[in-house]
């Protein structure tokens, strides 16, 4: 066995079927300590969602979190988001030109406070208004010359983040800091948001079997032989997953 490096999205991936996620656990945690495995989480959450998740769920203590929608990266436990991601991030990046534009648009409805972050503003908007407005508001920013990019995800959560950040982008900064090859690394994803771990290189990679139709509409559309759809649901298909890639 050679040590991997495992990153998953959390809601309604890596949680929401719980007998499979502490077997998921268990292996993962094993693995970890006998062959050197780096356990990522990759979450739209902000840290302090994701705390509430991990004391809720019993989630393992993770070598790296990359949060809010992989504008912040947290290694080892630590506090501060590293400094290194966070310079990458910044350029270009104005957050009150960025929040004053979107919030003039009144199909928006901000995020609570936890969820808006340094580099990252977020608002809900309802899945019938999207294909309209998002358009609409990216125009308006581009005026500005800003370095953004909008995710919208799940048919409600519309993230507006620097144009280089999101989930792959963060999973690939990780995986050279430790030196993992592509052939070395799995991500597993559900959602829209996911979509930039999948499509980011070449890495292994798993969709549950509960993914969301805009992920499963991408994956028919651009079929690659290094991504697995997983029968299973959540914890159960990345176990399904890591089988099929002889990562177990």
């Amino acid at each position: 066995m050679k040590p991997f490096l495992f990153v998953t999205d959390l809601d309604h991936t890596l949680v929401g079927n719980d007998k499979a996620l502490v077997e998921l656990n268990e292996i993962l945690n094993q693995h970890r300590q006998e062959y050197g495995t780096k356990i990522v989480y990759a979450t739209g959450r902000s840290p302090v969602l994701y705390r509430e998740l991990q004391v809720e769920k019993n989630l393992i203590e993770p070598d790296a979190l990359v949060c809010s929608v992989g504008t912040e990266i947290y290694l080892d436990n630590g506090d501060t988001p590293d400094a290194g991601w966070s310079d990458i991030l910044s350029p270009g990046w104005n957050r009150e030109i960025v929040f004053s534009v979107a919030k003039s648009f009144p199909e928006l409805a901000p995020q609570p406070d936890s969820e808006q972050r340094p580099l990252k503003v977020s608002f809900f908007l309802k899945e019938e208004f999207a294909d309209k407005i998002l358009p609409q508001i990216e125009t308006k920013l581009q005026k500005y010359g800003l370095n953004i990019k909008l995710i919208y995800s799940s048919g409600i959560d519309l993230d507006i983040v620097p144009r280089s950040s999101d989930k792959g982008q963060a999973m690939q900064f990780l995986r050279q800091k430790w030196k993992f090859a592509a052939e070395q690394t799995v991500v597993c994803g559900d959602s829209g948001n996911d979509i930039a771990l999948f499509a980011v290189g070449h890495e292994r990679g798993i969709i549950v079997g509960n993914a969301r139709p805009e992920l499963l509409k991408w994956h028919t559309q651009y079929p690659a032989d290094y991504r697995y759809l997983a029968q299973g649901y959540c914890a159960g298909g990345i176990l399904e997953g890591l089988k099929y890639f002889g990562f177990l």
